[in-house]
């Protein structure tokens, strides 16, 4: 059974929750980060992102910028400031975005469950970005970032937390991009009652988002073990910090393409092509309605393709939409043999919408662009219960949860 368990979290001032709260360091560049950390001492984009605090064009390995971290994050642990809670807690996690709310809880997972496969992931990692992280997490000797976890609703779960939600909360604001954040501390007694009921009630997590996260904190318990000579599996360096949310609140956003050229192709040629396995007909718009098709953008006219081939001979990460629109038209036609390495392709999230994939066409950087269906949670859930990988950049959850509102050190 998975494992959530209360932690001394370290937290700001509810005064300072706002300014010290930052958006998570893979959503923006440098150059995002340090605009947005503009003029915001507090900001945990100095901690996430320390980069932006010492010379334009620094390698992001360079030992400097790990130091810089260090520096920053002890600098606004001082100054701040965040305290470490005395007592062992879980919390409650609120985000509300456009009307729709989602509530999880804040609680520090096994990394010994996520290498059993108790914490089920459905992407790969990249070693640079694992030893990234790793090297990040032990130079400051804390989870400042959290992994975001989903697990399929329990009742019992839901109807604690909703009691819990009537209470005071620690922090209550509305973040620059619209969001609001709510966060609730949860008693001792509470939490080891809630925490119970994760042990007793939910036999796996599922990774949403933050595989490197995961990875690189199994590898920080796996560095730490070995200088303990009384190593027992429960020191604080075994968990690191989650946030786990009911699949029933949860929504996946599409994660669509867009690709630089048309490999040689003129629009007819290409279209040409598409029409061996597709129906392709006009659209008014780029809204995918149901999966098992999708639309392309291309020269100021948006296009439906229907497959004219069962998808559902497929296996499960067959019949992603991302997958039969890899093998069927941008590996090749487009010659986009690998994804993860090609550089004439980006990912767009779907929180950009469709009229990002119309404005890159149009600005010209792209030839075309493809608008996709969002995958489902339990297609999701199916393929990490079949230890199967999805193709990169499948999913594409929203809101994004905010570091330093929790942080768990050890």
């Amino acid at each position: 059974m998975a494992t959530l368990l209360p932690f001394h979290g370290l937290v700001p001032t509810p005064e300072r929750a706002a300014e010290v709260s930052a958006v998570p360091y893979d959503v923006v560049n440098s150059e995002e980060a340090a605009v947005l950390a503009e003029g915001k001492p507090y900001s945990f984009l100095h901690v996430s992102r320390p980069e932006i605090d010492l010379e334009p064009g620094i390698d992001l390995h360079d030992d400097r910028v790990y130091a810089q971290a260090k520096a920053a994050f002890d600098r606004i642990c001082a100054e701040a400031p965040l305290t470490l809670d005395a007592g062992e807690h879980l919390y409650i996690y609120r985000l509300i975005m456009n009307g729709r709310s989602q509530t999880g809880v804040i609680g520090a997972a096994s990394a010994e469950e996520y290498k059993a496969g108790i914490i089920k992931k459905h992407e790969k990692t990249r070693q640079d970005k694992e030893d990234d992280r790793t090297r990040h997490v032990m130079t400051l000797r804390s989870h400042t970032g959290p992994a975001f976890f989903t697990y399929r609703a329990v009742d019992s779960i839901n109807a604690l937390i909703k009691a819990e939600c009537l209470n005071a909360p620690c922090f209550d604001f509305v973040s620059p991009d619209g969001i609001q954040h709510t966060v609730w501390r949860l008693s001792e007694e509470v939490s080891r009652k809630l925490s119970a009921l994760f042990t007793a009630e939910v036999p796996v997590f599922y990774i949403a988002d933050g595989h490197h996260r995961s990875a690189a904190a199994a590898r920080t318990a796996a560095e730490c073990a070995p200088n303990n000579l009384n190593h027992t599996g429960k020191e604080d360096y075994n968990f690191f910090l989650t946030v786990a949310f009911p699949d029933s609140e949860l929504a996946i956003m599409p994660y669509n393409r867009a690709v630089k050229t048309l490999n040689g192709l003129d629009e007819a040629a290409f279209l040409a092509a598409l029409d061996k396995e597709f129906t392709v007909s006009p659209a008014a718009d780029g809204e995918v309605a149901r999966p098992g098709e999708f639309k392309f953008y291309m020269n100021g006219v948006w296009r439906l393709a229907v497959p004219k081939f069962d998808i559902t001979k497929f296996d499960e990460i067959g019949r992603l939409d991302a997958s039969w629109l890899q093998d069927r038209v941008l590996a090749p036609i487009l010659g986009i043999d690998d994804p993860r390495t090609s550089t004439g392709i980006d990912f767009i999230g779907g929180i950009r919408g469709t009229k990002e994939l119309v404005k890159l066409v149009e600005s010209g950087s792209h030839a075309v662009t493809f608008s996709l269906h969002a995958v489902t949670l339990d297609q999701l859930m199916a393929i990490a219960d079949a230890g199967k990988i999805m193709p990169p950049k499948s999913t594409w959850f929203e809101p994004k949860l905010r570091d330093g509102l929790v942080s768990h050190n050890f």
